[in-house]
């Protein structure tokens, strides 16, 4: 009989309720970011982030069992920043004016801090980390069609298969320029911007993203 295939830990051990708790925790998430960003793989240890972080590992373990956990929780750190800013072009007056914020949005969450985003990109795809992956893009999709339902003229035949087109498009667009190591985002904010207007039938106009 095959032994049994270890899944990583990715939990967190304890969530932190006070505010010394909570600072311990930010501090030990932006050194993993750090080692990650300016040592890659090959130097991302836990033993590496305590140091930067300037606590004992013993303390890193009383939050994080492993570096898959760290991993875990950076992802929904930065997935977090993307999805707030989502929630916010959702709320503009108009559904142009949303979507060039839902493409602003993509585009700074792959190139605000590229070598961590591209390294998080990764890990995505190596960890069990589907269920949060497939939040995010339900959550983009949802915002999408809202958005299109409030676009001028004819209402789209399909409108939940044009938010999956478009996530497609902005997704496709925004990894690619990340495996390319892109690192101006405005550029390929005008590019992922008049893939989606064009798809649409329209011109980015006064709506650059």
């Amino acid at each position: 009989m095959p032994a049994a295939i270890r899944r990583p830990a990715l939990k967190s051990r304890k969530t932190p309720r006070q505010s010394r708790s909570a600072e311990t925790v930010r501090i030990i998430l932006e050194a993993a970011a750090r080692i990650l960003e300016e040592r890659g793989f090959p130097g991302y240890t836990t033993n590496a982030v305590a140091e930067r972080a300037g606590v004992s590992i013993g303390s890193l373990y009383q939050y994080f069992p492993g570096k898959e956990a760290l991993t875990a929780a950076l992802v929904e750190r930065e997935t977090g920043l993307l999805l707030a800013e989502v929630a916010a072009a959702r709320q503009t007056p108009t559904g142009e004016a949303g979507l060039a914020g839902i493409v602003r949005a993509a585009v700074m969450h792959q190139m605000r801090r590229p070598v961590l985003a591209r390294a998080l990109d990764i890990e995505e795809r190596r960890l069990p980390l589907d269920d949060a992956v497939d939040r995010v893009s339900t959550a983009l999709a949802e915002a999408i069609q809202d958005l299109l339902g409030r676009m001028p003229g004819p209402a789209l035949p399909d409108p939940h298969r044009a938010a999956a087109d478009i996530l497609a498009i902005v997704k496709g667009m925004v990894d690619a320029a990340g495996e390319r190591g892109e690192l101006e985002a405005e550029p390929l904010q005008g590019r992922v911007g008049r893939a989606v207007f064009g798809y649409l039938g329209l011109g980015l106009g006064d709506h650059h993203a």
